[in-house]
């Protein structure tokens, strides 16, 4: 496991609060959900664009019911002004399979004035870090990975 992020100068106390509370997320945590967002937070990545605390939550809790361990590691993190950005690994199992899974991202976190996220969007490779590995569809994405390489 790799050493905690480096905690961002400017916004310190709010950028170590949200690297910890990502870093140790479990289903539990989810409860308090409004001390990291706000009430009408907007979240976006490339399976979900929602608006409002409860619809991250549904976000979350069902990654907690669809995956095994899932957790994150941030391996970066940096603030200016309100706006937070952190790159991570995000571990998982899937259901019935015991190899571990990675998939590498960016978060763009802008901050309200309490340091909660009151707009979350993340950037990552949908088709190379999670389509490919999937047991029926996978095959298909890197053969189409290997058809427009090829072209």
């Amino acid at each position: 496991m790799q050493a905690p992020a480096p905690a961002p100068a400017q916004h310190e106390p709010h950028a170590a609060r949200l690297v910890h509370f990502f870093e140790t997320m479990t289903p539990a945590a989810l409860d308090r959900l409004s001390e990291i967002y706000t009430t009408d937070c907007r979240f976006k990545d490339p399976f979900n664009e929602v608006r409002g605390l409860d619809a991250v939550r549904r976000i979350y809790s069902h990654m907690y019911t669809t995956l095994d361990e899932p957790r994150f590691e941030v391996t970066h993190a940096m603030t200016q002004d309100r706006n937070c950005v952190l790159t991570w690994n995000f571990r998982f199992r899937f259901r019935r399979r015991a190899e571990v899974q990675t998939v590498h991202g960016t978060s763009h976190l802008v901050l309200d004035a309490d340091g909660r996220i009151a707009d979350h969007r993340d950037y990552w490779d949908a088709a190379g870090e999670f389509y490919e590995k999937l047991p029926l569809v996978g095959g298909l994405m890197r053969w189409l990975r290997r058809k427009v390489q090829s072209a």
